[in-house]
């Protein structure tokens, strides 16, 4: 009798096949053809009602000393048929069988285990019906009394998995510990997977704690696919856990994770650490490649910092790294931003004598370049070379050349360019509107703003947070406060942008009972799924130093499963500074550090803040000695922070 808890349970009725719709049950026996070797199977109808459940109900479970131990089980037999049965026939029958009963009486001529545990394993793994494969292990483990194979449970718990059934997962893994089975590398890494691809994080680490408890090695592979799914669900604490774990496991990252990692320590704003991994990589003998910079300098450009993009680029060409197509595309755009047109064009200009073809992204961002260094002819004329060169323009191409005429005010040049984007199948976008919007604003020309707003609205298109903004400018602009305070009571109820989009307007616009409102009402729906969303809220507030709603965004960000970034931890820290919770404060820095999330200095130095403002300089000391030893804590900054912690306290430090 199956021992798991979860195995009460009322299955889907499922649709028999044609031959099945009868109030029959079909069992199939094995009968001998003469000319050939393969066992085949005969059909014979007894009158019996077919049950909609598959697995047995279960009685009790039996404690573990009172299971059947393994040398009472029967011999196996040696004398297996695996090779007189035909594997595609047999699954053929199983699959017409509708309920538990009928399958175990199918595979009763097989109940003396003449079927090799191998041959069983092989048959689950090509039933794909979850239900039908619990059955089948049912019948190996509790009438054939096969000896547990933790084989033929990974492939159950696969089955299960790739139908979502994660209560069924939860008691085939207590099952097979019952079992005195010890799970593998394989079971974690599909229950760890499986979890993860679901977004369910939270589970996915509690079984790569266990795995770990188990004292079971993970693999490089399994460790990876954690971080990109972290990584793809913007949880970047959680990746730089799972990054550490690794590490401390004793796996080397390859050139994949440590390149991935970089992009992690980029969006987490954790720039020197993204930058160490270089020197780390070259130090495990690993090289970086032009993915490795290309990922540096998309963080720097992000992020706005341009010198540190250039510093990279220098980097990369003295070490004769490869230049792509992407890696020109950005440091075009770090050219620009940083005066640098007549670098910009010579690279731009030079692509080709590396073997690269310039593409649109080349065009449209030398473009930018033109207008924001002012040279407004040489823009015209790059748009008009890829009209006549037949270069495929689109609407980014386009819009910068709207943004171009909006700051020589030829407003009917930039209107004329939507024309023409209609005549060649361009479908303007919301930076397009905006574009148009905030120029007819500046030249005095609302009613037009206005005019195409309304009819925006009224047609159906997204309004997204940048249009929105761009008609309360305006409508401020021209004194008509009260349409832009219309507007942004409008986005309180958002019937037509979601809520995330809203919130993001009425936090930028610093509408904080607004955007508190449609916040809470957003959360308790469920509808938040961007982490960003509460960072946006924690940002406002402590600007506006709301700091008990600065702790309460972050408590219900917890809750949720998402790991806040290193400057949003610094807010946090702050706020229960700011409200005398210091112990709270200590818990959230220990717990977060614990789970391996990665502090920038602020954060360090926030906490030591913390513990001197309540007097607590034993800690203070203790916490200095720690960080006296981090190689990646800026030393000079320490010794600022401490020495400033005593002397507010007007103590001598010995």
């Amino acid at each position: 009798m199956s021992t798991r808890s979860l195995s009460v349970i009322s299955m889907q009725p499922m649709l028999s096949p044609p031959l099945l719709r009868f109030t029959f049950t079909n069992i199939l026996v094995p009968h001998e053809n003469i000319k050939k070797t393969k066992t085949h199977f005969t059909i014979f109808a007894l009158s019996s009602q077919s049950k909609d459940v598959w697995r047995r109900v279960p009685t009790p479970a039996p404690p573990i000393d009172t299971m059947p131990p393994q040398h009472l089980r029967r011999k196996h037999n040696l004398g297996f048929i695996d090779h007189s049965v035909d594997m595609d026939e047999l699954l053929s029958s199983i699959g017409q069988t509708s309920d538990e009963h009928e399958l175990f009486a199918l595979l009763s001529p097989y109940k003396g285990r003449n079927l090799s545990i191998r041959f069983m394993v092989s048959l689950l793994s090509r039933e794909a019906d979850w239900q039908r494969s619990l059955a089948l292990l049912d019948w190996i483990n509790e009438e054939a009394l096969y000896t547990p194979s933790v084989f033929a449970y990974n492939v159950v718990l696969r089955n299960v998995l790739r139908a979502k059934q994660w209560e069924i997962a939860h008691g085939l893994f207590d099952e097979m510990r019952q079992r005195a089975l010890s799970p593998d590398r394989y079971t974690y890494s599909t229950l760890i997977t499986h979890f993860g691809k679901e977004g369910l994080f939270d589970d996915a680490l509690s079984w790569l704690q266990k795995m770990e408890h188990d004292r079971v090695p993970g693999d490089l592979v399994l460790y990876s696919n954690l971080i990109e799914l972290s990584r793809k669900l913007c949880d970047y604490s959680k990746a730089i856990s799972i990054f550490s774990r690794l590490k401390r496991s004793g796996i080397t990252p390859d050139l994949v994770a440590y390149n991935s990692m970089m992009n992690v320590f980029g969006k987490a704003k954790l720039f020197r650490e993204a930058r160490s991994l270089i020197t780390e990589m070259r130090n495990a003998g690993v090289t970086p490649d032009t993915v490795s910079y290309t990922t540096l300098l998309t963080m720097y450009v992000e992020n706005q910092r341009f010198p540190e993009a250039l510093s990279v680029f220098s980097e990369m060409r003295d070490t004769n790294c490869l230049l792509d197509l992407t890696t020109c595309n950005i440091m075009i755009d770090v050219y620009g931003h940083l005066d640098m047109a007549k670098e910009a064009d010579k690279l731009f200009w030079g692509m080709r004598k590396l073997g690269i073809e310039p593409n649109v992204v080349s065009y449209n961002t030398l473009l930018r370049v033109y207008g924001d260094a002012e040279l407004f002819g040489e823009a015209v004329h790059l748009f008009r070379l890829m009209q006549r060169k037949d270069i495929e323009q689109n609407v980014v191409t386009y819009n910068t050349m709207i943004m171009i005429y909006g700051k020589t005010m030829e407003h009917e040049k930039a209107n004329n360019l939507i024309q023409e984007m209609h005549s060649r199948n361009i479908e303007p976008n919301a930076i397009t509107y905006s574009t148009i919007i905030s120029i007819w604003g500046k030249v005095g020309k609302l009613d037009r703003a206005a005019m195409l707003f309304q009819k925006l609205r009224t047609a159906g298109i997204e309004i997204d947070q940048v249009l929105y903004q761009t008609m309360i400018v305006a409508y401020e602009r021209a004194g008509l406060v009260a349409h832009a305070k219309r507007l942004l009571h409008e986005l309180k109820r958002p019937d037509n942008i979601p809520r995330a989009t809203a919130i993001r307007i009425l936090a930028g616009a610093g509408r904080i009972e607004e955007a508190t409102w449609v916040f809470r009402q957003a959360v308790d729906a469920g509808e938040i799924k961007d982490i960003k969303v509460f960072e946006h809220m924690i940002h406002l507030f402590s600007k506006y130093r709301k700091y008990a709603n600065v702790i309460e965004v972050f408590e219900r960000m917890r809750a949720i499963g998402y790991f806040p970034d290193s400057n949003v931890i610094a807010l946090v820290l702050n706020g229960y500074g700011k409200l005398q919770e210091f112990e709270k404060a200590d818990c959230a820095y220990t717990e977060l550090q614990e789970e391996g999330c990665v502090f920038s200095d602020e954060v360090h130095f926030q906490m030591l803040s913390l513990c001197g403002a309540r007097r607590d300089f034993e800690t203070v000391e203790r916490l200095f000695e720690r960080l006296e030893m981090d190689p990646n804590v800026n030393k000079k900054d320490l010794h600022l922070v401490v020495d400033g912690i005593y002397e507010r306290a007007n103590r001598v430090r010995f």
